[in-house]
């Protein structure tokens, strides 16, 4: 009798486990599926990549080996599959880069109405940097020329090839000057690299012109049309901003979750995000979210109308800093994943950071409001260790014990933007210093409070 049923237990429990197993890969394979359609299409279409180097580098690691991607030229798009199963395509449009379907058909996505930006049209290799790409060989008095190509040394070094940090491009601007910059081989200053999170600091900055403009005020209720009749109606655009609202959230990238379901899953993922219940007091609890992230960017277009949203970034923004290779990449229902997908080169990325530190004005334009870099690099009350701003993060920790702070050798006024995979913009007010890293580090992170304290040692003292 007892063996019966410690038969009868077991075969359960592997009844269960099955269906655990089934329930899982029911819910995983569009993911893996779908982020790997996505990011082949950009990586091909956007950067002229081959499929075949993608597959090796890209997606060759992990659950990602497990799927199968083929590149239709003619559509332009990708699909992807894994074993056949969950069948996802991302689709390319000319100044939108990629989408991923998802609940809409890719019709009713290519005949959306987008009106696109024009630049005007330069040779940035005419203009002088940072508005263009002239620069001068002549090193800056006091850079120490050897100290600094042993800490570029120190970012492209692999130490384990079993664990590689993948160091793609690295960008040095100080006082204004490019004083170093390296590529890996393949990659060079008109490759595009993916900013993944550090988009969330690109769409602060959006957010930070349309509060200029008087359109957005980050102390009033976030005009969320869902919450204004619950709870939720109290959260205003500041707590969305510096990732306190209380709504609920998971942001776990290991397997389904509220944030791959909504990255890989949803067609309007500001509308996915906007429904999760409230589960703290607003303005009480940090939570790190993706998805406050992509309603920030709803916002954003309801505020501008999509008569001009698509122009709105480019023209009001990344034009004005000569970052003329940034690619915003739209979801299906046509709002930009700020949460995620923005493309530029390194030099582009370091234009962004140097709009920071000059405190938002570019060529004696003011394109930020007058006190929105300090906002941004100040800490949200939820943030235990005041590691968290406005979409950026701070190193400000504990000023008195360097210990405590992220990078404890990195001066405690910097603040980043960072995104999956070790991609980062620094920007150093006290040292008139801006670097940017940019990889594909899978398996082994760049150390950077070492990286960038040995790019320091190479600056003049003062």
């Amino acid at each position: 009798m007892i063996i019966k049923r410690i038969k009868q237990a077991l075969l359960l429990v592997v009844i269960l486990g099955l269906g655990y197993g089934i329930s899982y890969l029911w819910q995983a394979l569009p993911i893996i599926s779908g982020f790997g359609a996505k990011d082949m299409c950009t990586c091909v279409f956007v950067n002229g990549r081959t499929a075949d180097d993608v597959r090796k580098q890209e997606l060759g690691a992990g659950l990602q080996s497990l799927g199968s991607f083929t590149v239709n030229p003619g559509d332009p798009s990708v699909s992807g599959s894994v074993f056949g199963l969950a069948k996802r395509k991302a689709i390319f449009r000319k100044g939108l880069g990629c989408t991923l379907l998802a609940e809409l058909s890719e019709e009713e996505v290519r005949q959306q109405p987008i009106r696109l930006h024009a630049f005007a049209p330069i040779n940035p290799d005419t203009v002088p940097w940072p508005l263009g790409d002239r620069t001068t060989d002549t090193l800056m008095t006091g850079v120490n020329a050897e100290l600094l190509n042993q800490a570029l040394d120190f970012a492209f070094t692999e130490k384990d090839p079993e664990r590689p940090i993948n160091t793609r491009a690295v960008i040095v601007v100080y006082r204004d000057q490019i004083v170093a910059e390296r590529y890996a081989p393949g990659f060079d200053r008109n490759s595009r690299h993916m900013g993944w999170s550090m988009t969330k600091s690109v769409n602060s900055a959006a957010v930070g012109v349309l509060v200029k403009q008087g359109k957005l005020n980050v102390n009033e209720p976030a005009p969320v049309p869902e919450w204004q009749q619950d709870e939720r109606k109290n959260i205003t655009l500041e707590h969305l901003l510096q990732a306190s609202s209380g709504l609920k959230w998971e942001e776990v990238y290991s397997g389904p979750s509220g944030a791959t379901n909504m990255l890989f899953k949803k067609a309007n993922m500001a509308a996915y995000a906007a429904a999760r219940p409230l589960e703290s007091k607003p303005n009480t609890v940090f939570e790190y979210s993706s998805g406050t992230s992509n309603i920030l960017a709803r916002i954003v277009r309801q505020a501008v109308g999509d008569e001009d949203y698509y122009r709105f970034y480019y023209r009001e923004l990344l034009e004005k800093i000569g970052a003329q290779s940034f690619v915003l990449e739209p979801d299906a229902s046509g709002t930009y994943v700020s949460s995620s997908y923005s493309w530029a080169t390194a030099r582009d990325w370091a234009r962004f950071g140097l709009l920071y530190l000059h405190d938002g004005v570019v060529h004696g334009e003011r394109l930020l409001p007058e006190g929105w870099v300090k906002y941004s690099a100040t800490p949200s009350p939820a943030a235990p260790r005041g590691e968290y701003g406005a979409q950026w993060w701070l190193n400000a920790g504990a000023p008195a014990n360097p210990a405590n702070r992220t990078y404890p050798d990195v001066p405690v006024d910097s603040f980043q933007a960072e995104g999956f995979e070790g991609q980062f913009v620094f920007v150093i007010p006290s040292k008139n210093l801006v670097v940017v890293r940019l990889g594909l580090s899978q398996k082994a992170d760049l150390d950077m409070n070492a990286f960038v304290s040995r790019v320091m040692a190479a600056l003049p003292a003062n």
